[in-house]
């Protein structure tokens, strides 16, 4: 068995496999990425290991501006709890992945027993946002949307502001591409909600 770390920079992602180091259980990873808290880690279902280190300035604040303008949402909204980037969520075929922002609504997150929340919590968000950024190959994004959507999750939006362009993914649908829109839209699955995309682009 071989574990493979993928090393992503901004520039180029590096992949290192481990030949001799078998796919790590679920407590290991955990271990893991307790060791190493400044970075990001996400596992495919295959037990891969991808490690980003922080983002570049610009992209950061274009995820807090996705965070909050999310946050505002979900405060006034008040069916769910809204969450960023450095939150980790195990989907049902295994992975561990940290969208860019989520949102779970609150019976489904509060089902969860409080070991579980204080974990990489095995659930999928109702919501999630995915921002591409240089280091991001937009088919490797769409690939990880797919899998979002295949665990359960009833919404995403993967903006590309290279291009200008935000695919919205929803089940049993062809994504839906959007070109340089001015606002995406939430409903019906998160109503009222409204990002601007000025502060995104």
């Amino acid at each position: 068995m071989t574990t493979t770390l993928l090393i992503q920079t901004e520039s180029t992602p590096l992949t290192v496999s481990l030949p001799a180091i078998a796919p790590m259980t679920r407590a290991e990873f955990y271990a893991f990425c307790q060791a190493n808290r400044d970075l990001r880690i996400e596992r495919t279902a295959t037990g891969d290991v991808i490690i980003m280190p922080p983002a570049f300035a610009d992209t950061g604040n274009r995820n807090f501006n996705l965070a909050v303008q999310l946050g505002l949402w979900a405060e006034k909204d008040g069916t769910g709890l809204g969450f960023d980037s450095s939150a980790g969520f195990t989907l049902a075929n295994g992975a561990t992945r940290s969208p860019d922002a989520a949102w779970i609504k609150s019976e489904r997150w509060n089902s969860l027993s409080e070991e579980e929340q204080a974990s990489f919590a095995p659930i999928y968000p109702d919501f999630v946002i995915e921002l591409r950024s240089a280091s991001d190959t937009l088919k490797g994004l769409q690939a990880k949307m797919q899998e979002y959507i295949d665990n359960g999750v009833s919404l995403g939006w993967l903006i590309d502001r290279k291009n200008r362009t935000v695919y919205l993914y929803r089940p049993d649908q062809a994504p839906q591409v959007l070109d340089n829109p001015e606002q995406i839209c939430g409903d019906p699955e998160l109503p009222g909600f409204a990002l601007p995309m000025a502060k995104i682009w």
